[in-house]
This record gives structure tokens, sequence and C-alpha cells, in this order.
């Protein structure tokens, strides 16, 4: 068993070196520049058409609405991945990550922007008349790839296996250092609450992460927040370490191992990626659901995603385990997920564990839900009815493998999962750019859209 996990590590650490940092840097810039740097042009428009109308009544075809369809994608990726993904991050990869975290994230944009407009484009009815999209449909419709539609379907469903184990053992790492509960009774409990909601459609996912992700969202920034101001003297320092050690490497601090540059790169890259999703493909099975008049309006929603997940609560999380020092403490790299409770709870107390707790809690069932959704669809696509049932059990059963399993060993080949899947998908977005181009051209030089926008928002 060691020598396969060295052997994944070792894989991972390569593929997750030159290759992937390669391609989604460059397929970032070059969809940044076919697209006329909109989310630079853009940013205020981008925000009146997202936050800015989230109680407007949406328009055009659509089974939930697009702020909807935004909670119900920021589930898959608000979880295990800002709470303990960034520590992890910063242990494994010293505070350098967070600096690649934040160019994954504005590169990220148009990756992300440019799958959620492909996901409505080329979007269809299912036989309960739901709107179904996502790479498998651009795959299969726009490439006319059935192959590579199958094959990514078949990865992700795959790769959902340890994405799922991932999230049982956040929590139940959370549980054990505020309650000293038992991390399998933790994963138990956690599969049985998931059970009894996971057999839902997508409405009822929809209509529940839209209450439970922006309020938990709110308490766990506000609270971390707080820290960050008591700790106000020190963000000089945390920015200091965060920008010179995103290009040099950095020796070993008390509990912290040290970390090469690779290894920096590597960890806020692979961290960024599995937080966000860009190029993953998955949150655009949700933006393929929602309401709207146009695909690129829908793409707006995709790109204030990435500004809530990773640049507010990624790097709120960032900011806590930097300037309390938790990060130096010995045994720190033990288990860098009971980081961010520990910091937590040094500067509020029990309240401060248990406030981390219960949002990990609540963020992770939201997660397990609408991810182990995205997974019996594909299951559903390759083999039909039976097989999605079947995988949902299958994922079920990970949360409690997860809730016992090693953190860096999970980490490891979820990593090597995650490439298997963002490969044939960045290849289709590359390819069907152009689309992309042409309905961004379209949107925001008809009268019918953008245009249509800023003189109605000039009249009032």
């Amino acid at each position: 068993m060691e020598q396969i996990v060295n052997i994944v590590t070792s894989f991972s650490n390569w593929l997750w070196g030159v290759p992937i940092i390669s391609l989604l840097v460059l397929s970032g810039l070059y969809l940044t520049i076919k697209l006329g740097f909109f989310q630079f042009r853009y940013p205020l428009y981008i925000v009146q058409q997202t936050l800015g109308s989230v109680f407007k009544k949406p328009k055009g075809e659509g089974d939930i609405s697009p702020r909807q369809a935004l909670t119900s994608a920021l589930s898959s990726t608000i979880g295990a991945a800002n709470i303990i993904g960034v520590p992890a991050a910063i242990m494994f990869g010293g505070p350098g990550a967070i600096f690649w975290m934040w160019v994954i994230a504005v590169v990220g944009m148009a990756i992300k922007f440019s799958e959620s407009v492909l996901a409505v484009r080329y979007r269809e009815k299912n036989e309960a008349g739901e709107f179904v999209g996502g790479p498998v449909y651009y795959m299969a419709k726009g490439l006319k790839w059935k192959w590579l539609a199958s094959w990514f379907a078949f990865a992700l469903m795959i790769e959902l296996i340890p994405s799922i184990m991932v999230q049982g053992n956040a929590v139940s790492s959370a549980v054990r250092e505020t309650f000293n509960g038992d991390t399998l009774i933790t994963g138990i409990i956690v599969a049985g609450l998931v059970a009894l909601v996971v057999f839902g459609g997508m409405k009822r996912i929809a209509k529940v992460t839209e209450i439970i992700v922006p309020a938990m969202a709110l308490v766990y920034v506000g609270a971390g927040f707080i820290i960050v101001l008591m700790n106000f003297s020190q963000i000089p320092d945390v920015l200091g370490l965060i920008f010179s050690y995103a290009f040099q490497p950095m020796a070993a601090l008390g509990g912290f191992a040290g970390a090469a540059i690779a290894e920096t790169i590597r960890w806020g890259f692979a961290r960024g990626l599995y937080s966000n999703e860009a190029g993953l493909g998955t949150a655009p099975i949700a933006h393929a659901a929602a309401q709207t008049d146009h695909p690129v309006r829908q793409g707006f929603w995709a790109v204030i995603g990435i500004v809530i997940d990773t640049l507010i609560i990624c790097s709120t999380t960032a900011f806590v385990v930097l300037s309390s020092g938790v990060w130096t403490r010995e045994g720190a790299m033990s288990d860098p997920a009971a980081l961010t409770t520990i910091a937590f709870r040094e500067y509020f107390g029990y309240t401060g564990s248990l406030l981390v707790t219960i949002s990990l809690i609540f963020f992770v069932l939201s997660t397990i839900i609408v991810i182990i959704f995205y997974g019996s669809r594909q299951a559903e696509y390759l083999f039909g009815l039976t097989a999605g049932k079947v995988m949902k059990v299958v994922y079920i059963a990970s949360i409690v493998i997860g809730s016992i399993g090693g953190a860096q060993m999970i980490w490891n080949f979820l990593d090597f999962m995650l490439a298997m899947i963002l490969i044939p998908n960045m290849i289709a977005v590359l390819m069907l750019s152009g689309e992309v181009k042409r309905l961004t051209t379209e949107f925001f030089s008809s009268e019918k859209y953008y245009k249509k926008d800023v003189a109605e928002k000039k009249a009032s």
C-alpha cells in the first residue's frame, strides 16, 4: 500500500508541476485575451448583473434561478477546500502557495466563464423535462466527440469518490478537535444525514443550498475577519510571507517542514483549483439548469462564484491561519485539517471551535449532496438510471471511509483524479472557444442584452 501511495504521490507531484500549471495558465490567458479581457473591462457590470440582481425575476427558460444555480455550484466548492484545504496548502507548500491560489482564481475566471457559457449553450431536456448540461453535453453535441464525453463522465464519476472522502475527513477531524468525538461515528452520522436528502432532485437541492450557503459563508467570513482585525499588526508580515515565498523556497520553521518553489506552486494551484473548480467542468452542471435569456449572462454568475469562493472565503482562512501563527506550532504538519479550528478556538474559546465545526458540517453536507448529484448524473449518462442509484450508495460509503483516512494520502490521490477530468474538459473548452467568443461578442454588441441593460441603468 505504501508503495502505491508513493507512486501516486510522485506522479501527482509531476503532473501538477509544469504540465497542469502550463495548461491552466496558458489556457486562462488565451481565453482572457480571446474574450477581450471581459473580467477586467466589465467588473461593475458583472456585479450588477449578478449580486445586484439577486432579487429580480430571471428571464428565459430554466429549472432554477441564476441565484440558486450559483449557490448550488458554490455548495460543491465551499467546503473542505476552504477550511482545511487552505491550511494543507500552507503546510505542504508554504505561505507562498496562497499567492498561486489567487493567480489561478483570476486566470480561472475566463475558464469557468467559458465552461458555463458552453453548458447553457448545449444543454437539453431529459426524459423528466429537466434541463441538463455540462461537459458531457458540449463534448458530445459541440465537438461531436462522444468518446471524450464518455471518458469525462467516467473519470468524474470515479474522482468524486476521493473528493467525498476529503469532505468526510474534514468534518471528522473538526468534530474530533472540538468535541473529542470518534471519527468513525462522525462519518456514519454524516453519511446518514446525506442519505436522507441525496435522492432528491436538482430543485430540492437548490432550495436547500440557497439558504445554507449564504448564511454559513457570512458567519464564517465575519468571524474570520474579526480574527484578522485582532491581528491587524501582523497583516504586513503575512502579506510579506505570501508574496516573498511565492518565488523562493522556505526553510523549516517550528512545526512547518519547509517547501521548495515547485511544491509551493503545485499546492497553491491544486488547492485553488479544487476550491473554485475552474477547468474541472463540475459547476457548469449546476449552471446549465439556470433560468437565463443568454448563456453569457449565466457565465457572469460563474465568475462571481470564484470571487466568493477563492478570493474571499479561502483568503479569510489563509489570513486567520497565518496571522495567528498556528501553522508554525509543533505537530501542525501531522493534521492540517485542525489548524483553522485551533486558530478560531484561541480567539473565541470553545465558541470558536463550535463555529468552525458547525460551518464545516453544513458546508460539507451541502457539498456532498451536490457532488453526489453530479456523480450520479455521470453514471446515468454512461450506464443508465440504476447505475446512478448504485453510485449514490458508493459515494455515501466513501464518507465513512474518508472520515478515518489519512489526509495527505487522500489529497494526493485526489490531485491525480482531478487531472484525469481537467485535461479532457480543457481540450473541449479550448476547441469550442470560438463559440464562446461568438456568444460573448453577440451579448455585448446586441441591443437585446448588454446595451439594453446599460440604457436601463442610465434611465433609472
